[in-house]
This record gives structure tokens, C-alpha cells and sequence, in this order.
């Protein structure tokens, strides 16, 4: 199959500079996904799906587009080609819009990631059945409502080139398994809870018992839960939780957030402005990490790139088009696995010093300003008094500036979530402003 991906890909590259195009960046792909649910132990999907296909990015006399098609046929192929030339010619000429140099292509990492799983590619239905029913038998409460687990299996296959000079592929697997419950409370009450995990490979993921307890256990402690206080006050934030913060934080760090003007570290660069401790780097060589890459979508070598050091966004997340708009040099198109330098304390040596907050387990909607940094998000978790995890808490908002809120990051977990391409830890800030009751 990679060597019938690579052909077509270079074929495509042939075809298109045939019909004129000046340069090319192809991608052939085969994926194939399996995912099965049960529903109260029934069994509600058994779904199986492939796909295949290229992908053509093209330059034309000063004009850039993209294409796609699922018709790998040589006479097809070639009539799209020539067809996606023509109208890229009737495009508005963009002078930043360039193929990627070929420089920057050089000092790919070697290291075996380690993205694919014979494991998973050998799962037969029969086993994802009865690992979602194993899921399923430890969902069982007397206030259940309903619970819906699943399994779910990927596998993906890319083989890309390009006009001057790049070559690759990668091949990569994913499993992932969990539920979620939902429990009769007081009136009309329903508390849900959750719990998935998952990775490049089976092996380290825990049982399915252990993940159907989790998600009946986190549905549990939602029994009871109101509205806490409103107060300022201290928040710990869980390491399943912790991903949508620093994603927040970053998601401005770009050459296109900059030269939009979009981006609130745009007068922030390089200033410490946050609290010293939080360190962070893309790392894209972690072994069987979700987000490991040995090159990123323009085919730029994969390498780590210090993001946030002593509390000062050091670099961006740079791509070829908006680097030459801000006239920046690329880095990389875009996060691949976002580590945050841990601390020395867990979860619960954290909490145990806590007089009074509140721990959040998850977010419920909310939204952050791109340009000003003024965020306002629903959380739920439980209130936190005497270093003691207490009283469920839910419908309650925090609002802030990130900037100001992780100025205020008191202390790092050494916790980090393992099954993300965000590996955060526990994050204890002071001073948050909750509304509540």
C-alpha cells in the first residue's frame, strides 16, 4: 500500500507540472476507522469505514490553492489536475504564497516514534464487543439512567512529495475506549459523568474494568451537586482539564493570530508576563506520543521549540505563508505534543493545602477573546475546605484575563495527563474570581 501511495503521489506532482504548475506539494492517504457502542448493554453501532485519497497543493503563476479528490484512477487523476491548474490560474495573485524551502526539509528525526501498533491493527469485532460489555458491566448502579460506552480504532497510512525535493511518510495507529454514565439524582436532576482513555498503542492503557469504574465513579460524584459561592478564591484545576487552559493561552501564539491582528501576544513577545515557573515546549519526539511527528504538514523537519520559558512566550508557531507575512522564520505549522515542564507535588498534595477553593474537574462551554485575552467559562467540580476535597459544585462560571490568570499560577503538578497530546499537569492558581450562588 505505501508504495502504491508514494506512486500516486508522485504522479500527481508529475501530472501537474505537466498541465503547469510551477510547484507542488502532494499527499496520497488510505485511513480506516472501526468504532462500536453499547447502550445499556445493547449494542448500538458496530461502524467500519475506509477511505482513501490525495490531496494537491498548487502553485501556479503566483497563485496558491488546494485540492482533493477520492479518484486515484490514472485518466481521472489526470483530468483533475489539469482541471485544478486551469481555475488556480483564475485565482488573485499572492505573493506570500510559496512552497516551503527545501532547507527546511533537512534534519528529520530518525528515531523510531514508535506511531504504529500491530496490536490494533489485529483487533477483531468479537473483541471490541466484549470489551465494550466487560466496559459495560461496571456501569451498574441503582440510580442508572442510561450508559453509552464505546471502542473505537484508527488506522492511517500518508505518503506525501513535493516538486523540490521532499519526500515521506508516516503511518500511524490509535485506540480509544471509555464511557459515560448518567445517574438519577433529586427531582430532575440528572448528573452525567465520564471517563476515556487512549493512545498510539494497547499496550499501558488500562483495563476496561478499571475505565468502566472510572466513569461510574466520576457519574457518583456528581450525586448532589449545586452551586458553590460566589467568592475570589483559589482554583485547582485537574489534570484532565488543564489542556483547555494552556490551549487557550496558545491558540494566539501564531504568525496568522500576529499578522491578523488577533493575537493578544502581539505587544506580550518575549516579556515575562506570566508566572516564572511555567515552562512549555512542543516536543514532537515523544515515543508514541498522539501528537509525535517526524515532519509537520508542510513537511518541515520536526524538532522541539520552547514555547513559554520563565513566564515569557519565547516563539510562535510559525508556517511558511504568514511567516513571510510578518517576516518571521518558519518554525512550524502548527502544536504537536505541548509539554508543560511539571513541578514536584500530585492532585492531592496540592488540594491537601488548600484552606478554601474550588477543583475543577471539566469545563461546560465559555469563550476566550482572541485579541484581549477576557475569558468566561462554566466549570463543575467540587469545593475545596480544610486541604479536603468536598461538596460537588456545578452551573458556575470563572471570568478573568488569561494573562492576569496565569500570572497567578501558584504551583505545577508533576500529574500530567498521558492520554492527550497536551501533557499538563495539576495547575493551582490564586485569586480566581467564581460566580455562583
Amino acid at each position: 500500500m505505501l508504495r502504491e501511495l508514494t506512486a500516486r503521489a508522485a504522479e500527481a506532482i508529475e501530472r501537474a507540472r505537466a498541465a503547469g504548475a510551477d510547484e507542488v506539494f502532494a499527499s496520497a492517504d488510505r485511513s480506516r476507522s472501526v468504532e462500536v457502542q453499547v447502550r445499556d448493554g445493547e449494542t448500538e453501532k458496530l461502524q467500519e469505514s475506509t477511505s482513501r485519497g490525495l490531496s494537491v497543493r498548487l502553485y501556479v503563476d503566483g497563485r496558491y490553492a488546494t485540492y482533493r479528490t477520492s479518484d486515484l484512477r490514472p485518466e481521472p487523476l489526470a483530468a483533475f489536475l489539469r482541471d485544478a491548474v486551469a481555475m488556480t490560474r483564475a485565482l488573485e495573485v499572492d505573493p506570500f504564497r510559496v512552497i516551503p524551502d527545501p532547507a527546511l526539509y533537512a534534519g528529520r528525526p530518525t528515531v523510531d516514534l514508535e506511531l504504529k501498533d500491530p496490536a490494533v491493527l489485529a483487533l477483531d469485532m468479537d473483541t471490541r464487543v466484549r470489551w465494550c460489555m466487560e466496559l459495560n458491566a461496571q456501569c451498574r448502579h441503582e440510580r442508572l439512567v442510561s450508559a453509552t460506552v464505546g471502542v473505537s480504532d484508527s488506522h492511517s497510512l500518508v505518503a506525501s512529495a513535493s516538486s523540490n525535493g521532499f519526500s515521506g511518510h508516516h503511518e500511524r495507529t490509535g485506540h480509544w475506549r471509555g464511557g459515560t454514565v448518567t445517574l438519577r439524582d433529586e427531582g430532575d436532576a440528572r448528573p452525567a459523568g465520564s471517563y476515556w482513555v487512549g493512545g498510539r498503542h494497547l499496550e499501558g492503557l488500562p483495563s476496561t474494568e478499571e475505565v468502566g469504574q472510572k466513569a461510574l465513579e466520576d457519574a457518583t460524584r456528581r450525586l448532589g451537586a449545586g452551586q458553590g459561592p460566589t467568592r475570589r478564591t483559589t482554583m485547582i484545576v485537574d489534570p484532565r482539564a488543564t489542556a483547555r487552559l494552556i490551549g487557550l493561552l496558545l491558540g494566539p501564539a501564531s504568525a496568522g493570530a500576529f499578522s491578523q491582528e488577533r493575537s493578544f501576544w502581539r505587544s506580550r513577545m518575549g516579556a515575562r508576563v506570566l508566572a516564572e515557573r511555567l515552562e512549555i515546549v512542543d516536543d514532537p519526539l515523544i515515543v508514541r506520543g498522539l501528537g509525535s511527528r517526524y515532519y509537520d504538514g508542510e513537511g518541515i523537519a520536526a524538532r522541539r521549540l520552547p514555547v513559554v520559558t520563565g513566564g515569557a512566550l519565547q516563539n510562535l508557531f510559525v508556517d511558511t505563508y504568514y511567516g513571510r507575512k510578518i517576516e518571521r522564520a518558519p518554525t512550524t505549522g502548527g502544536a504537536s505534543n505541548l509539554v508543560v515542564t511539571p513541578g514536584t507535588r500530585d492532585l492531592a498534595a496540592i488540594v491537601a493545602d488548600v484552606n478554601e477553593g474550588y477543583l475543577v474537574t471539566s469545563w461546560l462551554g465559555g469563550n476566550s477573546d482572541a485579541t484581549t485575552a477576557d475569558f468566561s467559562l462554566g466549570m463543575r467540580g467540587h469545593a475545596i475546605a480544610d486541604g479536603q476535597v468536598g461538596a460537588p459544585v456545578q452551573e458556575m462560571n470563572i471570568t478573568g484575563n488569561l494573562i492576569e490568570l496565569f500570572a497567578h499560577l501558584a504551583e505545577v503538578g508533576d500529574d500530567p495527563w498521558p492520554y492527550s497530546s497536551y501533557r499538563v499537569p495539576t495547575l493551582a492558581f490564586e485569586g480566581v474570581q467564581f460566580s455562583g450562588a
